[in-house]
């Protein structure tokens, strides 16, 4: 997928578009003047997957149109740790989930899936060797960084689980054990980043790069969440949901500062869009459809209030509805069913617990 004529610079564009944070691009740069960079991203599979993750697969876009060696770590083994997020019994049919609807992700935005290696964290994180930097790790690392770093990510709760306190100290083993230069992941994850940074050469391991994508808000304007079902679009939503869920979307007449609907656009249709541009239908009365060519143009015309909420949220069901359709059609297949529901089952009812 890399152009033949990228230099490094241009690479290094590609590479940081969009991001909201680099540490380390000094080393980056240097890395890219030497040869193509090697990276990871991590997914904990926990809560459905839902248009929130588009954010992270675009980027992954870019880093392949720029050469890069890319590694999707399926983090099962965080996804328990992380307050149990995932039961141990559900571990294995949720990460069978994961794999399916991330890779339908991808195919769905154009990524051809051989160009990706795809790993689960129990793959190598019970081996003797990982075990046992778990435990070098937790000899030099203090429960006050331990807590600290995890704080944006691990769910906090009165009386913590010590489960809690090692999964930062896992993810930053996984930068040396998946022999990647850098980690990409949300702006959310920079404390344990830095907390990655702090400990790995303790051990006697490189520093590596880290590259932050910005936190896009959710439906409600806050940060987008599986556990906030108002926050987000289910990958497998029809295209009614889709416009159900837009139409109550917070979406405020000139706001471009806490508006999910112009972060999506931003991050995911944009720069999709390639050659295209964005259409936002309007009746014929109000002056006919509106054409944009780039992001700040749409941001620019929501701000004046020259393009309204109601017809950008109309453009973007649209836009959603065809990134969808063919993730809906891969999973329309009895298997594909019976992968859903075995990683997620509907709960039990009152009822069906008195029965028992």
């Amino acid at each position: 997928m890399a152009e033949a004529s990228l230099s490094p610079s241009d690479k290094h564009t590609l590479i940081t578009r969009n991001l909201q944070e680099v540490l380390g691009d000094d080393r980056l740069r240097k890395v890219l003047q030497e040869r193509d960079l090697r990276l990871y991203w991590g997914t904990a599979t926990t809560g459905r997957p839902h248009i929130g993750y588009f954010v992270p697969m675009t980027k992954i876009a870019d880093f392949l149109h720029a050469g890069c060696e890319v590694t999707i770590l399926f983090a099962d083994l965080h996804a328990f740790l992380d307050n149990m997020k995932a039961p141990w019994e559900l571990l294995k049919h949720r990460t069978v989930y994961y794999e399916h609807i991330i890779k339908a992700m991808l195919k769905s935005i154009g990524v051809p899936l051989e160009k990706l290696k795809f790993v689960r964290g129990t793959d190598y994180q019970l081996s003797r060797e990982y075990t046992l930097d778990v435990y070098r790790l937790s000899s030099v690392v203090t429960e006050h960084d331990a807590k600290k770093a995890g704080a944006e990510v691990v769910k906090q709760v009165a009386s913590a689980l010590l489960s809690g306190l090692l999964y930062p100290g896992l993810q930053a083993l996984d930068e040396e054990y998946l022999k990647v230069d850098a980690q990409f992941g949300g702006v959310d994850q920079r404390k344990i980043f830095t907390f990655a940074e702090e400990n790995l050469p303790s051990l006697g391991y490189a520093k590596r790069i880290h590259l932050m994508n910005p936190m896009v808000p959710g439906l409600a304007g806050d940060k987008m969440s599986s556990s906030i079902e108002d926050s987000k679009i289910d990958l497998l939503d029809t295209a009614d949901q889709i416009k159900k869920k837009l139409k109550k979307a917070f979406c405020e007449p000139g706001n471009i500062e806490t508006n999910g609907v112009l972060a999506f656009c931003k991050n995911v249709i944009f720069p999709l869009l390639k050659d295209e541009k964005l259409v936002l239908p309007r009746s014929e009365q109000y002056g006919g459809p509106m054409l944009f060519s780039n992001y700040k143009e749409l941001e620019d015309a929501f701000a004046k209030q020259e393009a309204h909420p109601g017809d950008l949220k109309n453009g973007v069901a649209v836009y959603l509805d065809r990134l969808l359709q063919p993730i809906r059609q891969e999973f329309e297949s009895e298997e594909m069913q019976t992968i859903v529901l075995n990683a997620y089952p509907p709960p039990v009812t009152v009822q069906q617990k008195k029965s028992k």
